[in-house]
């Protein structure tokens, strides 16, 4: 007679709370055991459970979706209430219900399913389903009945700013009616601020960018009510107007050429009742150095987010040789590097055509469809994100060769033989108006830093993920290899990765100065298992621990802080918070205090617009691309160096602390020119401006500076500065009249505002050619691509020549004889790098 296994009791009538015993309970368990950091991680975490913020910290690849899993089915159990799992996308919802399936864990992706709204079953599913104003869970004032939520589990946390941030912003299209009439309510305003940024938003120039200041968009609030709220029901207003609505007087608006985009400092995420309810939120990371972003974009508890549940020891990341081949030997390009890459992925890594060894999965990460174009002839496949799943499939099912993936540099899953070399070839840059700004104002700010090691970190750790796993990756590019080498990016990096690279800088050490044949052997040692590669990587990482507490910068805080005093009507407050941040940050970071004092004048101008302004003339003191006040600033004249040789030394020296470091960041500067892209346009103002220090010119940007003037203006000697406009995102074969008449117009500009130096018209553009309808401007010379590697080629060998012994690039009289050596003095640089315009 069989047995009826009804009758046949557990021994317990009760659910199993802890997570561990759950995982223990499973009549077939995937793993035999959890690994020994995921029980650490979900033991504290139970212990900590009715704490309503919990960051959960584990190294890339340790486990922490079954971790997220097991809690939410844990918080099931305990009858807390609905468990939500959210994920950045649904090709990452699809992989978490798989792992659910193999924890035995049920799920589903529908909001209304009974299995969910009755706690049967975790709701797995994307961001964009909670974090919208027409949520299915409910927004505050749609009339909807919240759903009450025992616990929101945040996947990839980092990953989800970005997304939450989009979530909350409203994106007028330039297509749209609304665009035009907002402009119009602007145009006064916006002139005032940048009359060359101006006339880029007329002549629809894709790289024009213009601030709509605070005090406008606040004292015109009801006008730009009513031109967006007659269409908040349409396909592009809907789902962020119930969002912003209430809000709207304290947001940021920024015009472009193709949107007017519209951003509170931090998301008013009490919008999603339902989130800000639940009664537990977990929030799962990688090991990732700064934690701000959970407090200003989640209004997560600060003091708990610093007090992260980590694992005892951070030894469970996989083995990693990173190394960055343009800092072991600058001579290296990087279509040497991206061969190198193919031929480990024939298998043929003596690039004899002949296979030596097992082909390997080399999967490439790049930022944009021109960063993946130059890896097409090297390429078996060039993937984006609609081709992910089938992709990485394959990838992990057997060889597959060169990968490329545009723009995924988190979410995507390599384990083991999927992706055994792993090349970051740039970082994604920052693409809404509001962060393009932000990269200006805060170029060198600790602030940007952290978030580029961020996308970093996040994009080194696609090929390593469990403590078994091993990965070689490699870093394209001057700018990535100055952040493994320089102190202020190396801080921010995890404990574990910062112990990794220290391991590979040594062995960096060993073959400095090599070719490729010595790259090649180094990531041999690491992809055959060579024994003493193993030990020493072990050994690296033996003792490493997690921080015992999390970073959560102050000023992020006062932000969120400033932010929930004035969406309920406190501005005051609200500017009390900032200046208390200010004072705070002291002499440490002018460009984060100057830019801080900006917010502090945009909620002050709520109550007393006079204060607003004399707020706003103190934040010009300390970061000079803040907004101009109502009554603008007036130009400061550039004076040149006494002595060009002296001023560049004592540039290099206060930026440099060794020669690796100088070569890296004038290679750095050139990358940052990226001809035929107007995308770019602001990296190459910006790295123009810091050649010109580099070589000891006086070098500033007026039109970011005062809105007028030229993109960029060196003062070459006492009587001559050159005038400077940047045309390199341009593909016209001729230099176009509106090119032209803007390069006039800022000459005039100089004469007015200094008529005492001769103005020297300057222009970087693809052709020396002037349009049929353009007239030249008087005695303008013009620097071509040609000739811009002409001048690149002399700064490299000025660097390598300064960074030939130590100190070097300190010394006046050795700067003096290189710069006179390259041409680079100010009195024979034009005639060396620049050449007369000729007529078309």
């Amino acid at each position: 007679m069989p047995l009826n296994w009804d009758l046949v009791g557990t021994g317990d009538s009760e659910a199993l709370l802890r997570p561990r015993d759950i995982y223990a309970g499973l009549a077939s368990r995937p793993w035999p055991y959890l690994r020994h950091e995921q029980g650490e991680v979900l033991d504290k975490w139970f212990d900590r459970r009715e704490q309503r913020d919990v960051v959960i910290k584990q190294n890339t690849g340790g486990g922490k979706t079954a971790v997220g899993l097991l809690i939410a089915q844990s918080t099931l159990n305990e009858g807390v209430g609905k468990a939500v799992y959210l994920t950045p996308d649904n090709y990452l919802v699809k992989q978490v219900r798989q792992e659910a399936a193999r924890l035995s864990i049920a799920t589903t992706d529908d909001p209304y399913d009974p299995a969910f709204t009755t706690a049967q079953a975790v709701l797995v599913t994307n961001y964009q389903k909670l974090l919208n104003g027409r949520s299915a869970f409910g927004v505050v004032g749609d009339g909807k009945e919240p759903v009450d939520l025992g616990i929101v589990v945040v996947d990839d946390a980092h990953a989800a700013l970005a997304r939450t941030e989009d979530q909350f912003r409203l994106r007028v299209p330039a297509s749209h009616e609304a665009y035009g009439e907002l402009l119009e309510l602007f145009a006064d305003d916006l002139r005032h601020q940048s009359a060359n940024a101006w006339a880029g938003l007329e002549d629809k120039d894709p790289t024009a960018l213009a601030p709509i200041p605070f005090w406008a968009w606040a004292n015109k609030h009801d006008e730009v009510l009513k031109i967006l709220r007659p269409h908040r029901t349409e396909r592009a207003f809907e789902f962020v107007w119930p969002l912003l609505a209430e809000v709207l007087h304290l947001c940021t608006a920024t015009a472009t050429a193709t949107a007017i985009e519209v951003r509170p400092s931090c998301p008013p995420i009490d919008r999603i009742t339902s989130f800000v309810r639940a009664r537990r939120r977990v929030y799962l990371t990688a090991t990732l150095a700064d934690d701000s972003a959970l407090v200003t974009d989640f209004g997560a508890d600060p003091e708990l987010v610093a007090q992260p549940v980590t694992p005892g020891s951070a030894a469970d990341l996989g083995e990693r040789m990173i190394l960055a081949p343009v800092a072991l030997n600058p001579d290296l390009d990087d279509e040497a590097v991206r061969v190198l890459a193919r031929q480990f992925a024939d298998g043929d890594q003596d690039g004899d055509g002949i296979a030596e060894t097992d082909p390997v999965n080399v999967v490439v990460l790049v930022p944009s469809e021109r960063a993946a174009a130059a890896w097409s002839r090297h390429a078996h496949h060039i993937w984006r994100v609609d081709d992910l799943e089938a992709g990485v499939k394959k990838l992990q099912s057997g060889p597959v060769g060169l990968v490329v993936l545009v723009n995924k540099y988190d979410g995507v899953n390599l384990p083991a033989d999927a992706c055994r070399l792993l090349v970051l070839d740039q970082i994604p840059r920052p693409l809404d108006s509001v962060e393009r700004r932000e990269a200006v104002a805060l170029a060198d700010s600790t602030v940007r830093l952290a978030r580029e090691v961020q996308r970093i970190e996040q994009g080194m750790g696609r090929g390593v993920r469990d403590g078994e796993d091993y990965c070689a990756v490699l870093l394209l590019g001057a700018k990535l290899a100055t952040a493994i080498h320089d102190a202020r990016h190396l801080a921010l990096f995890s404990p574990a990765t910062q112990a990794q690279l220290k391991l590979s800088r040594d062995i960096a050490g060993q073959i400095k100065g090599e070719g490729l044949d010595a790259v090649r052997q180094a990531l041999r040692s690491c992809l055959t298992r060579v024994p003493q590669w193993r030990e020493r990587s072990r050994r690296a990482l033996a003792e490493v621990r997690y921080a015992e507490r999390g970073t959560v910068r102050p000023e992020a805080v006062a932000l969120r802080e400033a932010f929930d005093f004035a969406a309920t009507g406190r501005p005051q407050a609200a500017a009390e918070r900032v200046q208390k941040a200010v004072n705070d940050i002291g002499e440490n970071d002018k460009a984060l205090r100057g830019w801080l004092r900006e917010q502090k004048a945009a909620y002050l101008h709520l109550t007393d617009p006079v204060a607003a302004q004399q707020a706003l003339a103190g934040a010009l003191v300390d970061n000079t691309f803040v907004l101009r006040s109502v009554h603008g600033a007036a130009p400061v004249r550039l004076k040149a160096a006494a002595v060009q040789s002296r001023a560049a030394a004592e540039s290099l020296a206060d930026r440099y602390r060794d020669g690796v470091r100088l070569r890296l960041g004038v290679q750095a500067l050139f990358e940052e020119v990226v001809w035929g892209d107007d995308e770019r346009s602001d990296d190459a103002e910006a790295a123009w401006q810091s050649l010109g220090e580099h070589l000891g010119f006086a070098s500033s940007r007026p039109e970011k500076l005062y809105g007028k003037g030229p993109d960029n203006l060196w003062a070459l000697t006492a009587a001559r500065q050159a005038v400077i406009e940047l045309k390199t995102g341009c593909t016209t074969d001729t230099i176009a009249k509106k090119d032209m008449d803007q390069l006039g117009g800022s000459v005039r500009w100089l004469n007015d505002h200094n008529p005492e130096v001769e103005a020297v018209p300057v222009m970087l553009h693809p052709s020396r050619a002037t349009d049929a309808k353009a007239t030249a401007v008087p005695g303008m010379r013009v620097i071509t691509p040609e000739l811009f590697e002409k001048l690149k080629d002399a700064m490299t060998a000025y660097a390598a020549a300064l960074a030939s012994s130590p100190d070097r690039w300190a010394n006046e009289q050795a700067v003096r004889e290189q710069l006179a050596h390259h041409k680079l003095t100010g009195d024979r640089f034009l005639t060396a790098y620049a050449e007369p315009v000729s007529p078309s």
